[in-house]
C-alpha cells in the first residue's frame, strides 16, 4: 500500500472513529439534554452539531472544484439553535457526515496534492483533510465532555475507563506486534 493510499484510508478511519465517538456520547443522553446550554456563551450539543454539519456541508460539497466556504453558508445561523428534537439533531448530524464520507470516497490518491481553497486560501487536499481532522474532533470532544457532565455518574466510558489502564495495556502487550490503524480495534469495540 502506498503512503498516499495509507494516508487516505487512515483519514477515513479517523473521521469514522470520531463520528462514532460522538454518536456513542449522544446515545447516552436524554433528548432534552441535547439542548442544554449552561450560559449564554455556551453552545448546546445540538448547536455544536448544527455547526459541525454546516461546516461539513460547506467544506465537502464540490470539494475539489469550489471554495470550501460556500456563498450559501450562513455560519452565524449555525449557532442559533432551531432544532426541536433528537431526531432532527441526528438528521443534521448525518447529513454533514454523509457529505464528508461521499467526498472522501470519491477522492483518488493522485488528487491529494491538488490545491483547493477555503476562503480563498490555498490548501493541498491533504492539508484540507488535516484541517478538518483537527476541527471535527475538537467539537466531538466538546460533545463528549458535555455529555459526560450531563450524565454525571451514569456515564459509560467511551475510552479506557478510569483506573483500567493497566488492564488495557496488559491486553495490548499480550498480543503479537502488528501494523494497523489504532481505530481498527476501537471501531469494533464501539459497535
Amino acid at each position: 500500500m502506498s503512503v498516499d493510499t495509507s494516508y487516505l484510508e487512515s483519514a477515513k478511519k479517523q473521521f469514522l472513529y470520531y463520528k462514532m465517538l460522538g454518536e456513542k456520547a449522544i446515545e447516552q443522553l436524554e433528548p432534552e439534554q441535547l439542548f442544554v446550554a449552561i450560559n449564554e456563551d455556551t453552545n448546546s450539543i445540538a448547536t455544536i452539531i448544527k455547526h459541525i454539519s454546516g461546516n461539513m456541508l460547506s467544506r465537502w460539497t464540490d470539494f475539489l472544484i469550489s471554495d470550501g466556504e460556500k456563498e450559501w453558508r450562513n455560519r452565524d445561523a449555525e449557532f442559533e439553535n432551531d432544532l426541536q428534537s433528537k431526531e432532527e439533531v441526528l438528521e443534521v448530524w448525518n447529513k454533514g457526515w454523509n457529505c464528508l464520507e461521499n467526498a472522501l470516497e470519491s477522492l483518488r490518491t493522485e488528487q491529494l496534492s491538488d490545491i483547493i481553497y477555503i476562503r480563498n486560501e490555498g490548501h493541498t487536499v491533504i492539508e484540507a483533510i488535516n484541517r478538518q481532522l483537527a476541527h471535527y474532533p475538537y467539537h466531538v470532544g466538546q460533545i463528549v465532555f458535555y455529555a459526560k457532565q450531563l450524565k454525571n455518574s451514569e456515564w459509560n466510558s467511551l475510552s479506557i475507563p478510569k483506573n483500567k489502564s493497566g488492564n488495557y495495556n496488559a491486553e495490548k502487550f499480550a498480543k503479537e506486534k502488528e501494523i494497523k490503524n489504532f481505530t481498527d480495534d476501537e471501531l469494533k469495540r464501539m459497535k
